[in-house]
């Protein structure tokens, strides 16, 4: 009898020793809190308001489809765009190109990546005047996007196109104070993007972002000059996201929404060719 409730007594005793170990393991084991995000968790996406929306309405469908709920917060404007995801308040933005992207980062000390393309959208030089390049006569009046990037982006089709040259030193960012040779004598006008798209009739040509010149109503052929190459280009636009979450679950998915048939033929059909969808 003695022998069985010592046995006993022992039982329990290593009973509540394990049960102690287990205590301390669990304790002693970090809580590993998955980063994929759930499922009923939409993804937040910032995008420039107007004919976006209706491609982003395609991609939600898309990617509704792969299991994934996207939330699409639109903009007027680009710059606040990439200020709300570095502080968390979107998931992805999709409305910019690389030279744009590397000064925000810049400017908001944030680590915003590409990881998707999704469009190409060819900056045009337009004239209401001119019918052809070689018509545009010397000391003409040029219009240019006053915003860096795509000033820059503007004096470097100017450049190809044999009107100037741009100092070597300027980088992917030059002004009209980077202009080095100048033999057509013309005069740079750096204006705002609506008010260049609006103020055409007033210039003997401008550079014009596409989406600006579609808003204004130029016509983007009988009126065009001249357009960027998408080979070897660095503007093609993408789909951005911090870079913490370049590898998470739901960034695949919610590019592969994008980059579908569907997709490609709402681009052209709303940008009336205009736009170039930017993946193989």
């Amino acid at each position: 009898m003695h022998k069985r409730f010592t046995n006993a007594r022992a039982q329990g005793s290593n009973t509540l020793l394990d049960r102690r170990k287990l205590l301390m393991i669990l304790a002693a084991t970090p809580i590993v809190v998955s980063s994929a995000r759930a499922e009923s968790k939409p993804v937040r996406i910032g995008i420039l308001s107007g004919e976006d929306e209706d491609i982003w309405h395609i991609v939600q469908d898309n990617a509704r489809a792969d299991g994934l709920t996207i939330e699409i917060v639109t903009f007027s404007e680009g710059n606040p765009i990439n200020a709300a995801l570095a502080a968390g308040d979107l998931d992805a933005n999709a409305f910019q190109h690389g030279p744009y992207l590397e000064a925000q980062n810049a400017a908001l000390g944030s680590h915003i990546v590409p990881v998707g393309n999704t469009y190409f959208a060819p900056i045009g030089f337009y004239s209401k005047r001119w019918k052809t390049l070689s018509a545009l006569p010397d000391g003409a009046t040029i219009g240019v996007p006053a915003d860096p990037t795509n000033e820059g982006r503007a004096l470097k089709l100017l450049q190809s196109l044999g009107l100037l040259k741009v100092s070597s030193d300027a980088g992917n960012m030059p002004t009209v104070l980077d202009v080095s040779e100048n033999p057509k004598n013309l005069t740079i006008k750096e204006l705002d993007d609506p008010v260049l798209a609006r103020s055409l009739a007033d210039l003997d040509a401008g550079v014009v972002i596409t989406e600006w010149a579609y808003k204004a109503g130029i016509n983007l052929t009988s009126e065009r000059l001249a357009r960027e190459s998408m080979e070897n280009n660095p503007y093609i636009n993408f789909i951005a996201v911090n870079q913490p979450d370049a590898h998470a679950t739901w960034v695949l998915p919610l590019v592969r929404a994008f980059q579908k048939p569907n997709v490609r033929a709402k681009l052209l059909e709303a940008y009336h060719g205009a736009i170039i969808p930017s993946w193989t």
